[in-house]
């Protein structure tokens, strides 16, 4: 067994945990299922389906690692989730599986990524991601989005709008059936926070994979991250998504890697739905 475990996955257990928690934003709910082996992807997507959670992590040991798969509410599996690996991480460590003070490690479709304690923060440890200026489908974007963007980029699953004002982002009014038409995961609503609390503010929707407004999106703050850092001269900043929800979420520029912080919390799951996922 890895050094860093505790104690092996022995029985599926599932919880519900709100990421990227603060005062004043409730954070973004995920389900994480800890599992003693994989299950076939028919079991992944009827559990993330009842759970109703944007996106519900499942974890099993697998070659001395965690490997670690991520569903949407709609049954899809996506590559990179940001929220719910906080969540998944913050599991392991209260439940007993690991340690506080030990690192986590997990495999994934985006490679290997690490959670690690800082206080009562958790911190992942996620890819930088490279950001395209779009310029030959500016009009396409304009005309899916209704807006007129100071700056489009397009990283490897999301597009990256700039608009001119925090007001703006939380006056955005989306069309959700022309956001379907872009291809890529999903799209960030940007702009400079107006005042000194946070750097920047954000809005995430991603209504082809059946999450119309996602409440904070831990993924798509690496790539606000690599755009903001440049324009701000700032390696370490806060960011707010003011989504109905809120939450927020720390970040740090390394060389290849953007450190993602946030703070979880546990939430209550009806007694008779967690009889019937832990009865399948």
């Amino acid at each position: 067994m890895d050094s860093t475990r505790d104690k092996a996955i022995t029985q599926t257990g599932i919880f519900k945990v709100n990421a990227f928690v603060a005062e004043g934003c409730k954070g973004n709910p995920a389900g994480v299922c800890l599992l003693p082996r994989a299950r076939e992807d028919d079991y992944y997507i009827k559990v993330a389906v009842k759970m109703a959670a944007a996106e519900t992590a499942f974890i099993y040991e697998e070659n001395d690692i965690y490997r670690l798969r991520w569903f949407t509410l709609s049954g899809r599996e996506v590559a990179l989730c940001g929220h719910a690996t906080l969540a998944a991480a913050g599991i392991l460590w209260d439940k007993g599986y690991v340690s506080p003070e030990k690192t986590i490690r997990f495999t994934t479709k985006s490679g290997i990524l690490k959670a690690a304690r800082d206080g009562d923060y958790i911190t992942l440890d996620f890819p930088r991601p490279e950001i395209t200026e779009i310029k030959n489908r500016e009009q396409d974007i304009k005309q899916a989005t209704g807006l007129a963007p100071l700056f489009i980029g397009q990283t490897a699953f999301d597009y990256l709008v700039v608009v001119g004002s925090e007001a703006a982002v939380k006056a955005y009014k989306p069309d959700f059936e022309q956001l379907k038409k872009l291809d890529g995961r999903g799209i960030s609503i940007t702009a400079r926070a107006a005042g000194r609390d946070y750097d920047f503010v954000s809005r995430f929707f991603a209504p082809s994979i059946g999450i119309n407004e996602d409440p904070v999106t831990g993924s798509a703050h690496c790539a606000l991250a690599v755009y903001w850092g440049g324009v701000l001269r700032k390696s370490g900043m806060l960011g707010y998504q003011t989504s109905r929800e809120g939450g927020m979420v720390r970040v740090d520029l390394l060389k290849d890697r953007v450190l993602l912080g946030g703070r979880t919390k546990e939430t209550a799951i009806p007694a008779a739905m967690r009889q019937l996922i832990l009865s399948w």
